[in-house]
């Protein structure tokens, strides 16, 4: 084999070793981009859910303060009605 054979064997190897580091990093690039979808994809839906629960958490309070005030109604209308059977 020539020098010169040799020499493009040698910068063939090191040109293939380079597409393969290069073909890796690229692999793990989208890997991580994929990754990074997927975690602004769960983050959305975790927000999603979120401003769900705070919307039932208000209609949860805005009932428990009816059911208050019906309530606080209620017994106005017992200690009247007592008050009046017992005068």
């Amino acid at each position: 084999m020539s020098q010169a054979e040799d020499n493009i064997e040698q910068a063939a190897k090191r040109l293939d070793r380079a597409v393969l580091l290069l073909e890796q990093r690229l692999s793990r690039l989208s890997g991580e981009a994929e990754a990074g979808g997927l975690f602004d994809q769960d983050r959305s839906k975790l927000a999603q859910e979120l401003d769900a629960a705070r919307a039932r958490e208000r209609e949860l309070i805005d009932a428990g303060e009816q059911a208050s005030q019906a309530l606080g109604r209620a017994i106005a209308e017992i200690r009247h009605a007592l008050g009046e059977g017992a005068a």
